[in-house]
């Protein structure tokens, strides 16, 4: 049976606190050729996410994490339930609509970098805002301030084979904040690299979370979720748990 509400997400599915991302009742069901069932990925999942947390999704492979994070990230349509993405529905936007909300509201940041080794850093970081149709000085002037963000805009000129690994990841960190996104969705972040950098990667996304950025990063490492504020886990494409991590437990500490 899939866990109750936990009674703090309760009351801001009441509607008294401010929602980066809001789903009621979601479903994803994806179908045979002949029209029958072929998985319920997610069964009518309720959650809300308020602005400014620090979220980790987790679950076994099947559990409905990778749908979920799909659906958060307007990469794809539910079947059925609400999806209301900084206060606005999104759920039946058509693909032209959803794309430049995605455009808009999230940034994405994943295991593999995705830089384009011709280009330099700087001109990485711009390709979001070239798709948006933001102007050249714009462009480079946003591009410097996230790179600043992300302490590296000593490397701005560099081609991303002259930036060790954890450059390379904060470098797409920065890409992802360029657009300003409503939240920062990160998928296993730290799997390519060592512990250490790792270990600086997770402190980087700490950082931004404390200057209010929401934060989603799906991880199936229990000591990455740890750092974060709150933990939902699924499986079989329901809420198995929803329970605070240590990252609040360590703040109400201090």
């Amino acid at each position: 049976m899939p866990a109750s509400p936990s009674p703090r997400a309760s009351t801001i599915a009441g509607g008294t606190a401010p929602a980066a991302a809001r789903l009621i009742g979601l479903k994803k069901t994806y179908f045979k050729p002949d029209g029958s069932v072929l998985v319920e990925a997610l069964r009518g999942l309720d959650l809300v996410i308020p602005r400014g947390e620090y979220i980790a999704i987790m679950g076994a492979s099947g559990s409905g994490k990778s749908t979920l994070m799909n659906l958060l990230g307007c990469l794809d349509r539910p079947t059925a339930g609400r999806y209301e993405l900084d206060g606005a529905a999104v759920e039946s936007l058509d693909d032209d609509e959803l794309s430049r909300v995605r455009g808009q509201k999230i940034g994405f940041v994943f295991q593999a970098f995705n830089l384009i080794s011709e280009l330099s850093i700087a001109e990485n970081v711009e390709i979001p805002l070239l798709y948006q149709g933001v102007s050249g000085p714009e462009r480079r002037d946003r591009a410097a301030e996230s790179l600043r963000i992300v302490g590296l805009d000593n490397r701005m000129h560099h081609r991303p084979r002259e930036l060790s690994g954890g450059q390379q990841q904060r470098a797409a960190i920065a890409r992802a904040l360029v657009g300003r996104p409503a939240i920062l969705m990160a998928d296993e972040p730290t799997g390519n690299l060592d512990s250490t950098t790792g270990k600086q990667i997770l402190e980087t996304f700490e950082e931004l979370h404390a200057k209010g950025l929401t934060l989603i990063m799906v991880t199936h490492d229990d000591r990455i979720a740890a750092r974060c504020e709150r933990v939902v886990r699924l499986a079989d494409g329901d809420l198995e748990s929803d329970r605070d991590g240590g990252g609040r437990m360590a703040r109400a500490d201090a």
